[in-house]
């Protein structure tokens, strides 16, 4: 379908969607929207900055719309996103709407959440563990929920809200219908998918372990003692804005404490007040920081366009990170670059990242690791890069903890 038109919404949704000059469908809204009214349920994925989130709350305002009495649940992995969706959900419902939504996460007051709930909003949008401190406490009533969405399923199917979730889905009615979509979906998150689903509908485009063909990615060899030097050179000689993605909480304020000596530099990491990581990401959205240094809680989901460049300062402890985080630029058909810092300590985590996008693909290991401050475009080296044979990609990265 080429046009919003032809799926049949209701007129308010049509006249919301014109408001905000949506006229085309991307190919992923063009596929899950259509299926998603029928009431199928969908496992859906499609590379970063493609229009995922519009492809769920399309058809849950259009359910909605229909219905007087029924909700729907939003479940998300981080704070940030799930304020991103409430955002975007209220921009399509738009002022006026008898459709309240409401934000369910950690870090705001649980007092003021049970009073918004006490207004009946008809969407909950929020994390795991909220959502599940207010079904204990009576707060908030699911009975009524027939359409839930998992956002990023590849991080809430792993073991940390995977029991979350199964303790929320027991207060949902059977009869409910389930999207689950993410960019990127690994055989085995399809498997744990499978409980929560019935007879859905698979829809993925393009390659969803592989980052959008406009990003430019290049690597830069670099001792662990000459890294912090080479950032420099590289945030000096950049125009636009940056996201310096780190593996800690700790590294994340050290390497900002240092870099705001010579740049406009915001942090965000798990270990921050609601509060105060608002204002990081509100002020690097309105491009008061130009420069943001995040752990991977900033890797799902944020969708801030003028985004120009991602460094990989330290790589990701889990391959598929690796996609999400450049997915943070080069939204919406946009050109962005990734750039990445590779050690000699690295070469593992960077087999690993390049089995990912490049399964049949030969692993050529990056030229002259050792020697620092040569950039190269990615794997463009010749040498083959041999491992033991009983080595595997999978055992390389420890479990994935909140960052």
């Amino acid at each position: 379908m080429n046009n919003f038109l032809e799926f049949g919404l209701p007129q308010p949704l049509l006249h919301s969607l014109k408001r905000m000059n949506y006229t085309t469908p991307t190919p992923i809204q063009a596929q899950a929207i259509p299926v998603a009214l029928t009431g199928k349920d969908i496992l859906g994925s499609a590379q970063t900055g493609t229009g995922k989130t519009a492809a769920f709350i399309i058809p849950l305002i259009a359910r909605l719309l229909a219905s007087s009495h029924e909700t729907a649940l939003i479940l998300t992995p981080t704070r940030e996103l799930a304020t991103q969706v409430k955002n975007a959900l209220n921009a399509l419902l738009g002022p006026g709407s008898h459709i309240k939504t409401v934000l369910i996460i950690g870090g705001d007051p649980i007092t003021k959440q049970i009073q918004q709930l006490k207004a009946h909003p008809r969407i909950f949008v929020g994390t795991p563990g909220r959502i599940n401190d207010h079904l204990i406490r009576g707060t908030l009533k699911l009975k009524d929920t027939h359409f839930l969405v998992l956002d990023e399923t590849d991080r809430m199917l792993d073991m940390g809200f995977g029991i979350q979730i199964d303790k929320i889905v027991k207060y949902l009615p059977k009869d409910r219908q389930t999207l689950m979509f993410s960019a990127t979906m690994p055989p085995n998150i399809i498997k744990l998918s499978e409980k929560y689903l019935t007879s859905p509908e698979r829809i993925s485009i393009g390659s969803t372990t592989a980052p959008a063909s406009k990003i430019k990615q290049e690597i830069i060899h670099t001792s662990e003692s000459e890294k912090y030097g080479k950032l420099l050179s590289q945030l000096t000689s950049r125009t636009g804005s940056i996201i310096v993605f780190v593996k800690t909480k700790w590294g994340a304020e050290k390497l900002a404490g240092k870099l705001e000596e010579f740049h406009s530099v915001g942090t965000i990491h798990g270990d921050l007040r609601q509060h105060k990581r608002d204002k990081v990401i509100q002020a690097f959205r309105n491009q008061k920081h130009r420069i943001m240094v995040a752990t991977d809680i900033a890797s799902r989901g944020l969708d801030i366009p003028h985004i120009e460049h991602v460094i990989n300062y330290d790589l990701p402890q889990c391959p598929e990170d690796y996609i999400h985080r450049i997915g943070r630029t080069g939204r919406a058909g946009a050109e962005g670059e990734a750039v990445n810092f590779i050690t000699p300590q690295d070469g593992k985590k960077w087999k690993a990242i390049h089995h990912l996008m490049h399964p049949d693909k030969k692993f050529e290991e990056p030229k002259s690791l050792e020697k620092s401050g040569q950039k190269k475009r990615l794997f463009s080296s010749k040498k083959p890069f041999q491992f033991k044979k009983k080595e595997s990609h999978k055992k390389i990265f420890k479990k994935r903890k909140p960052s």
